[in-house]
Order: structure tokens, then C-alpha cells, then sequence
């Protein structure tokens, strides 16, 4: 007859939050998530990327208009260019994070704002993530 071992169960996170339903870092996952939507309509940030926008010369009869990569200085069309911010926005992890969560998000200065294609934009925050871990 075989021996069983028993499983050792990982002890589950308390759900404090949205009558029990959510843990403390589903909760501010879900505020940054939203204020992150919500910075997508910022004006700044818009007149950025506008401010990258050129005529499209290429072979695509459709697209009209690319936006200039501010690191590889290449022409992406809109989707494959996001807003990023110069300085990072931090983290969210309580409430005392907020008010410089928010002051960094939704920053007044066009200059605070570059454009960047998906690629470029991917390597930054990766190395943005090393950098962070080896200090």
C-alpha cells in the first residue's frame, strides 16, 4: 500500500475589501487600473502624441497619418505607439501613495510625456524593472 502525502495548502489572503470579495492588492490594482483609463484622455498627454504625428508616405493607402518613435525615431501607426511618462508614476499600494500616484499620472507639462512604440516602450520598463532590482 502506497503512502500518501498530504498536501500543504498555501494560507489563503484575507479579503478585506468590497465585502470580502477582493484582497488589499486586488483593491489597488483595480484604482490604478481605472486612474491609468482615465489618463488616456488627459489633454497633455494627447498634445504629445500630436505633437509626433506625421504624414504617412508609405505604401498603405488607408493610413493617412504615423506617429514618430521618440527613442528608434521610426513611424508606428496609432496602435502601435502608447503615451509614456518621463518620470515614472510609482506605485499604488495605499493610500498614502495616492496623491503622488496621481500628481505624477496626470502631469500638466506637455514635456512630462513622450511617445513611444510598443517595442521601445516594452525595453524601457523592462530595464526600468532591473534597474529597480538590483538597488
Amino acid at each position: 500500500m502506497a503512502v500518501r502525502k498530504k498536501s500543504v495548502k498555501t494560507p489563503r489572503v484575507p479579503r478585506t475589501r468590497n465585502a470580502n470579495t477582493w484582497t488589499e492588492a486586488e483593491f489597488w490594482s483595480k484604482i490604478r487600473n481605472s486612474l491609468r483609463n482615465i489618463s488616456r484622455f488627459y489633454k497633455p498627454g494627447m498634445l504629445a502624441k500630436a505633437k509626433a504625428k506625421r504624414v504617412y508616405k508609405g505604401p498603405n493607402k488607408k493610413q493617412r497619418v504615423e506617429y514618430v518613435c521618440n527613442s528608434c525615431k521610426q513611424g508606428f501607426p496609432t496602435n502601435a505607439v502608447q503615451i509614456h511618462h518621463k518620470k515614472d508614476c510609482g506605485s499604488l499600494k495605499s493610500y498614502s501613495d495616492l496623491p503622488g500616484f496621481v500628481e505624477r499620472m496626470f502631469a500638466e507639462d506637455i514635456n512630462a510625456y513622450e511617445i513611444l512604440c510598443l517595442k521601445c516602450h516594452k525595453e524601457h520598463h523592462l530595464e526600468q524593472h532591473k534597474l529597480k532590482k538590483n538597488t
